[in-house]
């Protein structure tokens, strides 16, 4: 009986690490899918991965990239902890935008952004 319970309380304790990883991947996949969309100017996979409240923001940054070539590099997120019910993601690397012969380089690891779980997807929804 004892055995039991001890094997039950293992299990829940590896369910639950297990769980809490995929979740903190989750939630940087989700920004790292909204930056993708960001730069791929594809506008409703960026809407996908926005949460309702980032929506009208989301087309304010795409519309700001219209006229520039823009490209990930060294891209990579990691959740951070948490804010409210929002996760936080910390991203390293920089977005390169291109204008005729103009470079814009802007470190993404400047913002942390605010990941929330929304129609069973984590998605983008702010940045601090």
């Amino acid at each position: 009986m004892i055995c039991m319970g001890l094997i039950f309380l293992a299990s829940s304790f590896l369910m639950s690490a297990c769980s809490s990883t995929s979740d903190q991947a989750s939630a940087a996949r989700g920004i790292q899918a909204y930056h993708e969309a960001l730069v791929a100017k594809d506008l409703d996979r960026l809407i996908n991965n926005s949460c309702a409240d980032w929506e009208a923001q989301a087309h304010l940054e795409l519309e700001s990239f219209g006229a520039v070539q823009a490209e990930l590099k060294d891209f990579q997120c990691t959740e951070a902890g948490q804010d409210g019910d929002a996760t936080l993601v910390s991203c390293s690397g920089s977005l390169s935008a291109t204008y005729g012969n103009e470079i814009l380089e802007i470190n993404l690891a400047d913002r942390q952004y605010l990941a929330v779980y929304e129609a069973d997807e984590w998605r983008m929804c702010g940045y601090r």
